[in-house]
Formats: C-alpha cells, sequence, structure tokens
C-alpha cells in the first residue's frame, strides 16, 4: 500500500501561481474556454500600463483580473431556475452579445438558452415571462454574482480595491450596468478595466484583435471608458502581444506583483483553499456546505487513524479543493431530479478529471491533485474517472473517498430526502473492504460517532434505560 502521499511535504507555492491555477476554476464556472482568466489579465495590466496606473493599484488589479469570476457559482442555480436549461452554455454566450439592450441578438439568445427542449406552449410561456422581468433578473443575477465575488476576494485577504473592481465589474460607463448602476468616474479605474479587458480576450479569442476593438469601439462611451478604449488601440499594436496571450500562464506568472512572488504562508494558502470551497459549494443548493462537511469528516477519519499532521495538512486541502471539477458541471445535470442520460452521466464523471487537471498547475500541489482526483476510485477498480485499483490509491486517497461517500449519502438530493445516519454506515459498511477501504470506514463510523451527540429522542430513552438499570440495581434484579 502505498505510503510516499503520506510522507512528502507540499512544497512553497507563491501566491499568484496559486490564485493564477486556481482561475481555471472560475472559467469553467462562467462557462469559458481555460485560460480565459488569465488572458483577460494579461490584457487588463497591459491596458494599466497604457494608462500609467500606479504599480500598488496594478497589484491590485491583477488579482481582481484572476479572480474577476469568483462570485460567478453562487448565480448559477438562479439563473438555472429562470432559464431552465445549461446556465453554462447560456453564461458563455452572454459574453458575445450586448445584454442590456433589446436586439436581434438578445432575442436570438433567449431563443436558444430558454426552456430548450420543452413543449411550444411552456417556451412560450417563458419567454415572455424572461421579456416581462428583464431587468429585475438581470441586476438579480449580477447582484449576486459581484457581491459574492467581492466577498470571495475578501476572505482571500486581498485589499479592498481588488474587492471592489470585482464588485462593479459589470457597472457600464452611461449608468446603464448593475448592480448600483455606477457611471462614469463614479466606477472604480481597475472595473473599468476589467469590464474592457475580458470583453476584448473574448472577442479576441472568437474572431481575432480586430474584431475585439470594433466591439470596443462600438460600445466606447456607453459600457466602456472612451480613454481606456483609446488605449486599447495603443495596447493592441504591442508586437509582443499575440504571444503574451499565447502563452498567457507563463506571462501572468511574469507579470505577478512583487509581494505575489514570494511563497505564501501556510495559513494564507488554507484560507485560499477554504474560500474556493466556498466557490464550489455555492453552485447549487444540494451541495452547500459539502466541501466543508467532507472536509471534516476526511481529517475526523486521519486523526482518528493516527495520521501525521503533513497528511492531515494535504488532506484536508484534497478535500476543500476536491470538487473544483463539478463547476464544469451544468446545474441542469446536479439538479436534476431524475436518473441522468448516459450524456449527463458522463459530464458528471469527468469532475475529477478537471479537479486533478486544475490542482497539478500549482507547484507543490501535485500529491494534493492525485488525491483529489481520485475520490471517485474504488479499491476494486469500479469507480472514476481512471477506475484504478488497490494498489494505486494512496491512504489519503482512500480517507477522501469514504468521507465523500459519507456526504452524498447522509446529505439532502434532489432526488431523495437525507438518509439516517445509521443507514448510512450500514450502506458504507457494505462496500468495505471490496470498494472502500475497512480501516478508513471503521474510522469513519467512530469518529462521526464521537462528533455526532444522539439525538433528543434516542438521548432520552437512554436515559430513561440508565434510570431503570439504577432502581433495578438497588432492588437486586439488575
Amino acid at each position: 500500500m502505498p505510503t510516499s502521499v503520506q510522507q512528502r511535504r507540499s512544497r512553497s507555492v507563491r501566491l499568484s501561481d496559486l490564485v493564477s491555477a486556481l482561475s481555471y476554476a472560475l472559467d469553467l464556472t462562467e462557462g469559458q474556454p481555460l485560460g480565459h482568466a488569465q488572458r483577460t489579465c494579461v490584457l487588463g495590466i497591459r491596458l494599466a500600463q497604457a494608462i500609467g496606473l500606479p504599480e500598488a493599484e496594478q497589484s491590485d488589479l491583477y488579482y481582481a483580473l484572476l479572480l474577476k469570476d469568483s462570485g460567478c457559482s453562487s448565480n448559477a442555480a438562479r439563473m438555472y431556475q429562470i432559464l431552465g436549461s445549461d446556465e453554462l452554455r447560456a453564461k458563455h454566450d452572454v459574453k458575445l452579445i450586448d445584454w442590456s439592450s433589446v436586439n436581434w441578438s438578445s432575442l436570438v439568445y433567449s431563443l436558444r438558452h430558454v426552456r430548450v427542449g420543452r413543449p411550444a406552449w411552456e417556451r412560450l410561456l417563458a419567454l415572455s415571462q424572461v421579456a416581462w422581468q428583464r431587468h429585475r433578473q438581470q441586476k438579480e443575477v449580477v447582484e449576486i454574482r459581484c457581491e459574492r465575488g467581492a466577498s470571495i476576494a475578501r476572505k482571500m485577504g486581498f485589499p479592498e480595491r481588488t474587492a471592489e473592481a470585482i464588485r462593479s465589474l459589470d457597472e457600464h460607463w452611461d449608468g446603464g450596468g448593475y448592480p448600483l448602476g455606477l457611471r462614469g468616474d463614479q466606477i472604480p479605474m481597475a472595473a473599468r478595466i476589467l469590464s474592457l479587458a475580458q470583453t476584448l480576450e473574448v472577442f479576441h479569442r472568437q474572431s481575432g484583435m480586430p474584431a475585439a476593438l470594433r466591439v470596443a469601439r462600438t460600445r466606447s462611451g456607453r459600457w466602456f471608458d472612451p480613454e481606456l478604449v483609446k488605449a486599447a488601440h495603443a495596447v493592441a499594436q504591442q508586437s509582443s502581444l499575440d504571444n503574451e496571450l499565447a502563452y498567457a500562464a507563463q506571462t501572468v506568472a511574469r507579470l505577478s506583483p512583487a509581494e505575489g512572488s514570494v511563497a505564501a504562508s501556510r495559513d494564507r494558502v488554507d484560507v485560499i483553499c477554504d474560500a474556493f470551497a466556498d466557490v464550489v459549494d455555492a453552485k447549487s443548493p444540494y451541495t452547500s456546505e459539502h466541501s466543508r462537511r467532507v472536509t471534516e469528516a476526511a481529517v475526523g477519519i486521519a486523526e482518528h487513524m493516527n495520521a501525521d499532521r503533513s497528511t492531515i495538512t494535504l488532506l484536508r486541502r484534497a478535500a476543500l479543493l476536491h470538487d473544483l471539477g463539478k463547476l464544469s458541471v451544468p446545474n441542469s445535470i446536479l439538479e436534476k431530479p431524475v436518473a441522468l442520460t448516459a450524456d449527463e452521466w458522463a459530464v458528471v464523471k469527468r469532475h475529477p478529471f478537471h479537479s486533478e487537471a486544475i490542482l497539478k498547475r500549482i507547484q507543490g500541489f501535485e500529491q494534493i491533485a492525485i488525491v483529489a482526483g481520485a475520490h471517485h476510485e474504488r479499491l476494486d477498480g469500479t469507480g472514476y474517472f481512471r477506475g484504478v485499483k488497490a494498489d494505486q490509491l494512496s491512504i489519503p486517497a482512500r480517507m477522501l473517498a469514504v468521507a465523500d461517500v459519507f456526504d452524498a449519502l447522509s446529505a439532502k438530493r434532489p432526488y431523495r430526502e437525507a438518509i439516517p445516519l445509521d443507514e448510512v454506515f450500514s450502506i458504507i459498511r457494505r462496500d468495505a473492504p471490496h470498494a472502500l477501504d475497512s480501516d478508513c470506514v471503521e474510522a469513519l463510523v467512530e469518529s462521526q460517532r464521537q462528533a455526532r451527540p444522539a439525538p433528543a429522542s434516542e438521548g432520552l430513552a437512554l436515559l430513561q434505560r440508565a434510570i431503570t438499570t439504577h432502581r433495578a440495581s438497588h432492588r437486586g434484579v439488575a
């Protein structure tokens, strides 16, 4: 049984590298190709340099650009509720239209994304409701996203300028944006740069820089600061820009602020892992607190098995981040109340792959990535995404698998209520030792029974039984 994972300590990680790599998870939840946030960061920093933004403000901007979509998972459930279809595709496509006005492209967008595949009468009713409540619903989903994103940035310990830039990302120069309807110089400069940089990235990737600049000119004075649009034309002339965008991860690393180039403290890394767990768990009401509960269960198993400190640290971080890849799964699948189709199930089974791929980009997180990516593997090879067997599954991977199954069974799901604790234990024990590790299962049962007091009714019954026994013993009949 492999033990190297338990013995190896994670190497130090730079703050900028950690945030840059984890931005791939935010690309998933916004329905964008991987690297969107990094390319946006390159364009945003080049814009900031072109207008002479002070270095201290560029540092705050750098992290705002990478974390701009940290609130996007929070409005996923609401968008799915409004549209009744794949919200990730809808999020991807909305960046290609002028959603602030009613026009042909917004009509086509609605037809593509509202109640797709439903009966005509249901679609017509939903389309009319979306049209009637357009402004209120737009404001609602943007406000959820922006407020949550700002809160996540603050939780990670970034300055207020970073948080405010994220909060004001969707404000427009003419006052037609959300959530506050700020206009002109009321909008923080960093937020103005974020808004333009992400639009340039989307259209540059879609149709090339000339097309991106045309969109910027068309929206100049409405969405965008006209002076920034002028600066964008100057940035586009830089001969190195295409290469910088093609190798955005390396460019972002070179552009890192001074404080981001030093190793992040252990506590700072833990805070950022914790914040990204919040991003994941916000995607659906059915996954609320899932990562945190899995982490508590996994750490409980590890402590009960007398794991050392480095193993517990590795396991805690892997547990917090194990479901990063679930941000790639539409809420139309996550919240489906009936059985998934084969195609839908294939999408779900890819999420551990995405978790591992994202975490492997972080130097020092290689073992964390392997453990997180294996949380659906089973000892007999029946798990996913690799289908590996016992000899390739470390002790921390086995602990995490048991903790994940435990929370999946004990939490409420769209298709069933939460299962009572003793029944959960029985189900999990039936999967040991062929699929789940027996030692980990028993450690889970014992740690959970110690951590969870008996329900009131059960406690009362135990008390009454104890009193009866005590009285009987005094009568000599115990």
